[in-house]
């Protein structure tokens, strides 16, 4: 049974990491970014060495083929852009894996039926324009009057970013088009909570991957006077708010156990320490792994906005932002996977993932498995993200196993 050489891996995640490093010690590499482009470089290089055939398509995705006997192509991968000073791990260890499962399969001159492919998807992170920018292209759920109109969390128009790194709206909706016929996509990533760490394994198996709605919503009063203006007569936004919050979170809690709901910024308006908030404007993101209770939830979550304005004397006003379903891993997967854990020695825990990642969008076209291993601490999207390498090795020796097997078919 072929490894993985542990020592390479090892060293490419931290070469990877060099790339964005930032004065407060975690790593800035927002997609297009100067440090995205030199990371992106660096992957190319790597791939290149490797022997597979690089490839970009119109949304920047990335991407090494190991051609096999058939044109149907097995994924693996994630992401190498990150958030705002954050980590080393979260979607590198993914990208990272999978190429050296891919070298070590060259290397061992394996012959295997189906084409495999290592991919890097782009604006996994969501710094451009809601998550999952590259994953949406390749997989046709991009709309082109949204991106025309759509500015990057630094304000920058979306096309002026794209423009930049030789790319347009257009060759973002031509990426589907170029797509190969996929089989399957793996992605291995770290965990981002702390389950795996809990119950002492290093290997979580992903059971589903939860739905998400996201929305900038905003309670609006009328500004006065801090001093003058009598408390019963205030229409005060941020008290809405913080009615709103403490409300909403009760009710998640106890009518939908499971689920969560976090209000994740605020921003008053006019900001003043002597001046009544007149505005209050906050992000609300709501989650669930079952689609009707994320429905159910979303509408009761709004309702109870709408009266807590009423009673109140304020307005809400919600825009939905971003929008994802629920996704249950396939049976034919996890099943592979438990398979193979066995095989090899390997404790490993089922989860559901909270978090979205790539291979919730890839769902939409070909069967997906999500492969975790431990976050330390619980801790990811920031400089103190870390892992256990021992749990790595392990994890990439089973997506090697993993990919073999499903590309031997």
């Amino acid at each position: 049974m072929i490894k993985v050489n542990f020592e390479r891996l090892v060293k490419d995640i931290n070469d990877l990491s060099d790339f964005g490093r930032d004065q407060r010690g975690g790593i800035s590499r927002p997609s297009f970014s100067l440090p995205d482009l030199e990371a992106r470089k660096w992957l190319k290089g790597r791939i290149e060495e490797a022997g597979l055939i690089y490839r970009q398509d119109g949304a920047g995705n990335i991407f090494g083929r190991l051609p096999g006997n058939s044109s149907q192509v097995v994924l693996a991968g994630s992401h190498l852009d990150t958030v705002i000073n954050g980590g080393p791990y979260d979607g590198s260890v993914g990208v990272l894996a999978a190429l050296e499962a891919l070298r070590r399969i060259k290397e061992e001159n394996l012959k295997l039926n189906k084409t495999l492919e290592v991919v890097s998807f782009t604006d996994e992170e969501g710094n451009l324009t809601g998550d999952f920018l590259g994953s949406r292209s390749f997989t046709g759920q991009l709309k082109k009057e949204i991106l025309k109109n759509a500015r990057t969390q630094f304000g920058r128009p979306l096309e002026e970013v794209l423009a930049k790194a030789g790319l347009s709206v257009e060759s973002l909706l031509q990426a589907s088009k170029e797509r190969p016929e996929v089989a399957a996509f793996l992605e291995l990533h770290i965990e981002q909570g702390p389950v795996l760490e809990e119950e002492g394994v290093p290997i979580g198996l992903v059971s589903s991957i939860a739905g998400k709605r996201y929305y900038q919503a905003t309670f609006v009063g009328r500004a006065g006077q801090a001093g003058t203006t009598p408390l019963e007569l205030r229409q005060d936004a941020f008290i809405g708010l913080a009615d709103f919050a403490l409300r909403a979170t009760q009710l998640v809690a106890k009518k939908f156990y499971g689920n969560t709901i976090t209000i994740g910024r605020v921003w008053l308006k006019p900001g003043v320490f002597s001046t009544i908030p007149g505005e209050a404007d906050f992000s609300l993101d709501l989650r669930s792994q079952l689609p009707e209770q994320l429905r159910e939830m979303e509408k009761e979550i709004l309702s109870l906005a709408e009266e807590i304005a009423s009673t109140r004397g304020l307005s809400f006003y919600a825009g939905l932002v971003d929008s994802t379903e629920p996704v249950i891993i396939p049976d034919s997967i996890l099943e592979k996977l438990k398979n193979l854990c066995q095989n090899l020695g390997y404790d490993y825990y089922i989860l559901p993932s909270g978090a979205g990642h790539d291979a919730q969008i890839l769902s939409s076209i070909c069967p997906v498995g999500m492969i975790f291993i431990p976050s330390i601490n619980g801790l990811s999207h920031t400089p103190e993200e870390a892992i256990n390498l021992e749990d790595l090795e392990k994890a990439a020796n089973l997506l090697l196993q993993a990919l073999i097997d499903l590309a031997s078919k």
